[in-house]
């Protein structure tokens, strides 16, 4: 059976020239990056040269870069820490109803807890407007929080545009962009970016780490009480081999970006094509062209998406759904609610997120796997009338 991996929004591959040099910080340079004697000295070399890589990639400074567990804690640190530092200026938090559940969880604690959240709604093809920031913004507002590209329809919104009314309005500004560094071009200061978050496994670097950008000269409390590590922001000894493995991973992709954006594009464009040509009455959910190179969401209407996945999965094929079903909720996602789609077509999405190691082979047999699961599950359906 052919083996199909369309997952990678939710986590890639380790590349190996990444594990390659992550390895000495799993055996041999094992010190403490806190020690000075020379076994810590080493250790520390690491992680210093991967915060210059991780700069470089957004154009950022060395020391505005925070390394942490994940992009969930980066998105955490920004929201609490802006809402318990920024406290006497104002409570007021702005943001869309697309986010990622790192983000609308915390804005809801914050909600509980004295502050008050904007959820601005997209349009149906989830974005955005900076007119809609603007008309948003209060005199108590502290914080604007807009994911870069969204992680199920993969819409990317115009950041640049937001960032800088923020900046006019002096509100800071944050992005989630989690699913975009090393797949779009991103830079921090042009874009107006005062925080951003990132996480190592969304750019075949290691699972379990992530940074924080955090513009000079914003305040942020520590996150992590104890040791003075990440200049006391967070404590506890790091994650040496997987912050060694972020900033290899993320010089990689940004350094192939351009080449793999392009063939990206084209695989994902032959993929909706033949998804709309082999199936009838499917939904492009997302837009079509201002959209990540390697996303592609469709509703396939009167089908359920768990039961698109098991069929997938029995043919070889890794994707997901929109639909939260699998995971014990009978709502579908609130990603597609938000775009407006009724509940039946929201529960019939599928997510295909290509890779490094998706070929024009696999796009093929992905179209043709999908028409066939398509046809029989229609066939079931009390709902198809075709």
């Amino acid at each position: 059976m052919r083996k199909v991996y369309m997952d990678n929004a939710a986590t890639t591959a380790l590349a190996p020239e990444v594990l390659e040099q992550m390895m000495p910080y799993l055996t041999t340079t094992f010190g403490n990056p806190s020690s000075v004697h020379a076994f810590g000295r080493e250790a520390r070399t690491g992680i210093d040269k991967a915060r210059q890589q991780v700069a470089a990639a957004l154009n950022a400074e060395v020391d505005e870069i925070i390394f942490t567990g994940c992009g969930t804690e980066s998105d955490n640190t920004v929201l609490l820490g802006v809402a318990a530092k920024y406290k006497a200026k104002g409570n007021h938090i702005i943001t869309t109803n697309i986010e990622h559940h790192a983000i609308l969880h915390t804005a809801e604690y914050l909600e509980k807890n004295g502050c008050e959240v904007t959820y601005l709604p997209v349009d149906q093809y989830g974005r955005v407007s900076a007119e809609q920031v603007a008309a948003a913004i209060k005199d108590n507002t502290i914080l604007v929080s807009i994911m870069f590209a969204n992680n199920e329809v993969g819409s990317i919104m115009p950041i640049a545009e937001i960032g800088a009314v923020c900046r006019e309005k002096g509100v800071l500004f944050h992005t989630d962009a989690v699913q975009a560094v090393g797949h779009v071009p991103i830079d921090v200061k042009a874009m107006n970016i005062d925080m951003l978050s990132l996480s190592a496994h969304k750019f075949h670097g290691p699972k379990g780490v992530g940074a924080l950008y955090v513009r000079r000269g914003i305040r942020l409390p520590s996150f992590v009480m104890g040791g003075g590590q990440e200049k006391g922001r967070r404590a506890g000894t790091e994650n040496t081999a997987g912050v060694v493995g972020l900033g290899a991973a993320v010089e990689m992709s940004c350094a192939h970006m351009e080449e793999n954006a392009k063939r990206m594009t084209a695989l994902r464009n032959r993929l909706m094509e033949g998804i709309e040509r082999e199936i009838p009455e499917v939904k492009l959910n997302g837009h079509r062209t201002e959209r990540l190179p390697n996303n592609v969401n469709y509703s396939i209407r009167y089908i359920e998406g768990e039961s698109i996945l098991l069929m997938l999965d029995m043919n070889g094929i890794a994707a997901s759904s929109g639909s939260a079903c699998t995971s014990g909720s009978l709502d579908p996602s609130h990603v597609l609610l938000a775009l407006g789609l009724d509940h039946e077509t929201a529960h019939g999405s599928v997510r295909l997120t290509l890779g490094d190691e998706t070929t024009e082979e696999d796009i093929d047999y992905v179209i043709d796997v999908l028409k066939k699961t398509a046809e029989r599950l229609r066939m079931m359906s009390p709902l198809y009338k075709g």
